[in-house]
């Protein structure tokens, strides 16, 4: 049976500023990184995978390639990088689906436990969703989507970035606690489902703000809500749209977003701790944030790999309840 009880958490732990490190030394990569994307291109992941990788080749001697491996929930991608040399070469660019939520979604099918089989280092960036629709639609507000969904159930339909994705689980929940029944239409990335919102193929999505905020800003897309309790005041452009507690107040939505690096797991530890010093340097790097902002993420780093890993053991038991309280499983 699944929860109906409010979700209470779910949001990430507040940013945490890492102090300032010098390099470790005792390792250094000997050819070029691959970080690898577990999703298509086009999405936020991968626009901060891109930058996060053109900074860290300059620190770290060696090119950095970004390279996408998408499907099945960003679970390909994780399971290559488990499965890679164990040598701070080849790492992981993952959100909390793939790196918590994932293991109950897919339950005896996931292929991987990342708690096991990947090595933490470091959270680089953290933010909430957007509710966003064609422009074109008739929808101003929130309230005018949900009374549209009551009166054609199923008739409006959702893109998202992939099932078990914070913006499918989140908005899940949304249609539970809201009582209404609109169509999720999965796809592998955010990329794709902004080209079919972009297009008019479906009506709405409810997905992370990197990717969606230019179109929000060049008017193709009109922003609802945020998928934070509270409204995003920091990113310029969205200090009217309302937050969760205003449009369902006391259900517990808060939906936050964390993006983070991750190696195989046996990486030797002066690897892990050099890849954590570079990674960090350039996530509290002002220019870092500067790009950030705007696309409504914010910089965000761990103490050390231990304290990350901390973290994410803390993180499965809210994306745990989330994924019982949406009643989703992996297709």
């Amino acid at each position: 049976m699944v929860s109906r009880r409010p979700l209470l958490g779910l949001a990430a732990l507040a940013p945490v500023a890492a102090r300032a490190q010098a390099p470790t030394p005792g390792w250094a990569p000997n050819r070029p990184l691959h970080l690898i994307v577990p999703i298509a291109p086009g999405g936020a992941l991968d626009i901060t995978a891109r930058m996060l990788g053109e900074r860290l080749q300059p620190l770290l001697g060696q090119s950095v390639v970004v390279e996408n491996r998408a499907g099945a929930g960003g679970n390909i991608g994780a399971e290559f990088v488990a499965r890679a040399e164990k040598d701070g070469h080849t790492l992981l660019i993952g959100a909390a689906n793939t790196l918590v939520a994932n293991k109950y979604l897919y339950g005896s099918r996931m292929p991987l436990d990342p708690l096991k089989d990947l090595a933490p280092i470091s959270r680089v960036s953290t933010g909430t969703i957007l509710m966003v629709v064609n422009a074109k639609r008739p929808w101003t507000s929130f309230a005018e989507l949900v009374a549209a969904a009551r009166a054609a159930p199923g008739k409006i339909t959702m893109g998202s970035s992939g099932t078990g994705t914070t913006s499918h689980l989140t908005m899940e929940l949304v249609k539970k606690v809201a009582g209404i029944d609109i169509t999720h239409v999965p796809y592998r990335g955010g990329g794709p489902a902004i080209q079919d919102l972009l297009s008019g193929n479906i009506d709405m999505m409810f997905d992370v703000m990197p990717a969606l905020m230019p179109h929000v800003r060049e008017g193709r897309f009109r922003a609802l809500a945020v998928g934070s309790a509270r409204r995003v005041t920091y990113v310029p452009g969205l200090e009217a749209v309302p937050g969760m507690d205003e449009l369902l107040p006391g259900k517990g939505v808060d939906a936050q977003v964390w993006y983070a690096i991750m190696a195989p797991a046996g990486t030797p530890q002066p690897a892990l701790a050099r890849l954590h010093a570079t990674i960090t340097q350039v996530a509290r790097a002002p220019e870092f944030g500067e790009r950030l902002v705007p696309l409504g993420f914010q910089p965000v780093t761990d103490a050390s790999p231990e304290e990350f890993g901390r973290f994410l053991a803390a993180e499965e038991g809210r994306w745990r309840t989330l994924v019982e309280i949406s009643g989703a499983q992996a297709e």
